[in-house]
């Protein structure tokens, strides 16, 4: 069973589209908690009201001791009819993009990665030639530092002016020869997920900046989905983990994820 596949099967299972991104804040959790007991209880509390999880590599990185360990823990953790997203952004030359791809892939077992396009095909090749495995380009990102690059419009004789994201977009349809490639666009920018819907109509699509960053959820929705009101993966992250900093965390996660799931499904048609 391919990623997308997967991911079908867990939403339809759940009656979700809502991804949590495991992304363990020191300052934030509960003080009595480890890193894993932190993840594990959430997961125990939101496996049946999710489509995926998405772990954040970055805040495993952090950590002083065991970061990596914790890591694949936690990837242990996830029932198995749950896909897992390696949120690493990885990119870089052929050689060393194999071996991103490997660590990811064969070694934490993740379902999909995120990857940055700027170095080309050749930094990306690695990851699609995974053909069960997702690959989610970043195309429109939801931080506010996006509009330094991502909105530049660049000219093309024969087709116009179009900007950085829609090239990205492009190029990454171009490359979708295996159909595992999906794009990262922010809540943050509607608009500018509606165009890559309209243009990509049966693209997954990754959308992070519901809650903390502040995406319309709605708009997300009503731009984001495909024709069968599915290949949409609403991450969040801060406002489900710490909807409560206190013994009751899980429940209060619990709370959250249902009530976004809720919020999402009265949204779709």
């Amino acid at each position: 069973m391919n990623f997308i596949e997967r991911l079908t099967e867990a939403a339809h299972r759940n009656k979700s589209l809502v991804c949590i991104g495991l992304d363990p804040d020191s300052q934030l959790m509960p003080r009595n908690r480890s890193v894993f007991e932190f993840n594990r209880a959430i997961i125990e509390a939101t496996a049946d009201l999710v489509c995926a999880y998405k772990v954040n590599f970055a805040f495993y990185e952090a950590m002083a001791d065991g970061g990596f360990d914790t890591l694949k823990r936690t990837i242990r953790y996830i029932p198995d009819g749950i896909p897992v997203i390696g949120d690493a952004k990885r990119s870089d030359i052929g050689n060393t993009a194999r071996a991103y791809a490997r660590a990811i892939f064969d070694n934490l077992n993740c379902d999909a990665a995120t990857v940055n396009p700027y170095l080309g095909f050749d930094s990306i090749e690695p990851f699609i030639n995974y053909r069960d495995k997702g690959v989610f380009i970043l195309c429109r990102t939801s931080n506010t530092g996006a509009l330094d690059f991502q909105s530049l419009r660049c000219d093309e004789t024969e087709t116009g002016s179009h900007a950085l994201f829609e090239l990205v977009a492009r190029k990454a349809a171009i490359w979708n020869k295996y159909g595992n490639i999906g794009l990262v666009i922010g809540a943050t920018y509607p608009e500018e997920l509606k165009i890559i819907r309209e243009a990509h109509p049966d693209m997954p699509l990754l959308v992070p900046g519901i809650g903390a960053q502040g995406g319309d959820l709605a708009l997300a929705i009503r731009y984001g989905i495909d024709a069968q009101s599915e290949r949409i993966i609403i991450n969040s992250s801060r406002q489900i983990l710490y909807a409560s900093a206190n013994d009751d965390f899980a429940e209060a996660a619990r709370r959250a994820a249902s009530s976004l799931r809720e919020q999402i499904n009265s949204c779709l048609p």
